[in-house]
């Protein structure tokens, strides 16, 4: 049996690595599921190698959303290359720094930022419904180049959430679309996801054989999520998107003031 885990056991990781590529496909977050069952899954094992295995088994969903979203949902590849590209950077740094020091600050301001864009996604209810030009496509990759970086760091330092504050800086920041940004942010997060694996692989290891196999949970996950959210459209992803990131904040509030 994989990495001496029974049947049941298997079976119970495979369903949560399903689950979370469905939701993550839809608003980002998947990782606020299989990040805890895997943790779970692995008491005794280096929680970086843990949640880096978790990302070989998301990159397979991310991935497999991204590719659908793309069929659908054309996007300036000159953007996608803008945010690409330092979020890869901003998860390799996040990812070797990730059993160096401490992340109890960065998960506090992350916390604060995390509630007051709730709010603000929640008292706007025409947010993220359509498209809007809100800067000229010079300065939108700049902007999202930047926000690329940071929530790519995050990613590699920490992990869970990163896909719903990718959508977070597309659809308040940037003006897209909430079905937009979910095609956007499933390709960045895929990205960011690949840094990590490449350098906790490189440095600790990852448990190989376990993530692939849960891989395939997290792309069929990842297929029924992006399929469900082309179809029902922005509003839908948007009230996802709000309970994910409620959720969000409920796990990060209580992992900094209680756990």
């Amino acid at each position: 049996m994989l990495e001496n885990l029974t049947a049941i056991n298997l079976a119970l990781l495979g369903l949560a690595m399903f689950t979370a590529g469905f939701v993550d496909a839809i608003a980002g977050g998947g990782g606020l599921i299989q990040t805890p069952a895997m943790l779970l899954s692995f008491p005794d094992r280096n929680p970086v190698e843990v949640v880096a295995t978790s990302k070989t088994a998301a990159f397979f969903g991310t991935t497999t959303a991204a590719i659908k979203y793309r069929k659908s949902i054309k996007t300036d590849p000159r953007l996608l290359l803008a945010m690409v590209f330092p979020a890869f950077i901003g998860a390799a740094i996040g990812a070797h720094l990730a059993s160096r020091i401490s992340s109890e600050s960065y998960k506090s301001s992350i916390f604060f930022i995390m509630i007051a864009i709730f709010i603000y996604t929640l008292v706007k209810p025409e947010l993220g419904k359509n498209h809007v030009e809100k800067y000229a496509p010079r300065k939108l990759m700049s902007i999202g180049a930047i926000a690329a970086f940071i929530i790519g760091f995050y990613d590699g330092l920490i992990g869970p959430g990163t896909g719903t504050m990718l959508m977070i800086a597309l659809v308040a920041i940037m003006g897209f679309a909430f079905v937009g940004a979910s095609a956007i942010a499933k390709v960045v997060n895929a990205t960011t996801n690949l840094a990590s694996i490449i350098v906790v692989g490189l440095t600790i290891g990852v448990m190989w054989k376990l993530g692939l196999v849960m891989g395939i949970a997290n792309l069929a996950g990842g297929y029924a999520g992006s399929h469900m959210a082309l179809k029902k459209g922005s509003g839908f992803v948007r009230i996802f998107y709000l309970i994910v990131t409620a959720l969000l904040i409920l796990r990060l509030g209580y992992s900094l003031y209680f756990e």
